[in-house]
């Protein structure tokens, strides 16, 4: 996977210090909890929503079974169809390809729309090192690259920064890389969409090369697909007279009408949006429309070995819609920079360490950066099981099989509480024992809430260093019901 991460301590130590972040966390909050309730609405839509998601799966495991032929198919259709198709191994054999096909073309520069996978395999950095400049167009993406930063989010890049850090970074790094930023830029989305489309509109116009990922490739025609919401993915794939499409070997369908199956399941999942605004498809070169020369890289690059796995190889159904990350307690707080991984989030849990092995310190304790709460699994578009694969995989750290690092197993227990810890909780349990002492002191909490601190003197420093204190509701629940139910719960003998 990509160069950026090497060398990245283990997810306990780098979720550490990203708790301690309050801006962060602040940012992340507002992000997933925003997303998340669009995409519950989105859903809540469809009557058949479980039907789609049993199908989803059902597809995904039927394309993995068989995912030799699918391939041999897709490498047919696309060849027939005027196309080139090469094959990766790994992450190295993926680069010197690419390198060498834009060597070929004479240019020094390309454009690119979002792919996971080059970002997986270190593309932009091997470009770099063979004197060609990638531009990467998609607006959170182009936030990272020029902020120097990494990606942090699926969907989202840049969730981890806020407005103000955007009109910053426009504002300071936009010059170097080309057009610079309006004079006067504020931090309101459209000044900064402006601006980054001013940006980009003169990179679009002169790239001769675009580099781009898909969402899906359809077996039976060869077909590719990029969905996306910004239209820079359009530009990248029409304007260029060459394109070049870097995708992992799951992205296969075997036909159209499994396709249209996930054009329903991810942009709710995703963005929380009934169908993507931009929907691109392509089959091979058409004389006239397009790209002269199209190539497709194959990339394996850890795929076949997780394929292996009965239970690890369900982690090949995502398509990345990035449901699990917006509803995971562990990823609002940590925030993706601490996985280690351009997959952060549960399903970065499963799928990096089988992935890349777990040779490195980072990639054997990422099994254990999860409570096994189970909300990713629910919210998972293809029912991707990932508590049950996450136990798996902390199985085989504790049996020191693949999942170890140098020979040395990992292990995470849990810390011995301190007194004053262990003083809370007996406090607590006498409350909770106790209803008229919890009803009491739920009312005088919301009667005071306006002076409450943001964080607790004392040993409870150490809980609101990395956490924010809840906001006591103006009301307790015990105390609503009564209001609004408690004539009703009388009459019915409650």
């Amino acid at each position: 996977m990509s160069g950026t991460f090497v060398g990245m301590p283990s997810f306990p130590k780098a979720a550490h210090e990203a708790v301690r972040d309050t801006t962060l966390r602040a940012n992340l909050r507002h992000a997933t909890h925003t997303i998340r309730d669009r995409r519950s609405r989105a859903v809540a839509e469809l009557d058949d929503w479980a039907e789609l998601r049993e199908a989803g799966k059902q597809i995904k495991d039927h394309t993995l079974r068989h995912l030799d032929d699918h391939l041999i198919q897709l490498e047919s259709a696309v060849t027939a169809a005027g196309g080139t198709v090469h094959w990766a191994a790994d992450a190295a054999e993926a680069n010197r390809i690419v390198v060498e096909l834009v060597r070929a073309t004479g240019e020094s520069e390309i454009v690119k729309v979002k792919s996971m996978a080059t970002q997986e395999i270190g593309l932009n950095e091997a470009l770099e090192a063979e004197g060609i400049a990638a531009y990467e167009t998609d607006l959170a993406e182009l936030i990272v690259q020029l902020g120097d930063d990494r990606p942090s989010h699926i969907l989202v890049p840049a969730i981890h920064r806020n407005r103000g850090e955007i009109r910053d970074i426009f504002a300071r790094e936009m010059s170097r890389w080309g057009r610079p930023a309006p004079e006067g830029l504020t931090d309101t989305p459209a000044e900064l969409a402006e601006a980054a489309r001013l940006h980009l509109r003169e990179k679009f116009l002169r790239a001769k090369v675009g580099i781009s990922g898909a969402n899906f490739m359809v077996a039976e025609t060869g077909t590719l697909v990029v969905v996306e919401s910004e239209g820079n993915g359009r530009m990248c794939l029409t304007l260029p007279e060459t394109l070049i499409s870097v995708v992992g070997i799951e992205k296969v369908v075997p036909t159209w009408r499994d396709l249209e199956v996930f054009l329903q399941t991810l942009p709710r999942s995703s963005t929380a949006e009934r169908m993507n605004p931009y929907t691109s498809m392509w089959t091979g070169t058409t004389d006239g429309d397009g790209p002269r020369t199209f190539h497709l890289v194959l990339v394996d690059n850890g795929r076949t070995d997780t394929l292996a796995d009965d239970i690890g190889r369900q982690a090949l159904r995502c398509i990345r819609c990035s449901a699990c990350l917006n509803v995971c307690p562990v990823y609002e707080r940590a925030g993706g920079h601490a996985y280690g991984s351009v997959y952060p989030g549960p399903i970065g849990a499963i799928l990096s360490p089988q992935l890349r092995g777990t040779g490195s310190e980072i990639d054997a304790s990422l099994p254990y950066a999860s409570t096994l709460c189970g909300a990713c699994y629910e919210v998972c578009p293809v029912a991707i099981d990932i508590p049950e694969v996450l136990v798996h995989l902390r199985e085989r750290v504790a049996q020191g099989g693949q999942a170890t690092r140098a020979g040395n197993r990992v292990t995470l227990r849990p810390a011995k509480g301190h007194a004053a810890e262990r003083a809370a909780l007996r406090a607590a349990q006498w409350v909770f024992r106790h209803p008229a002492a919890l009803a009491t002191g739920q009312r005088l909490a919301a009667r005071t809430r306006r002076f409450h601190p943001r964080t607790v003197p004392g040993p409870g420093r150490a809980w609101t260093a990395t956490r924010d204190l809840p906001t006591v509701p103006a009301e307790s629940f015990r105390d609503w019901w009564q209001r609004t139910r408690g004539t009703e719960a009388k009459e019915n003998g409650r």
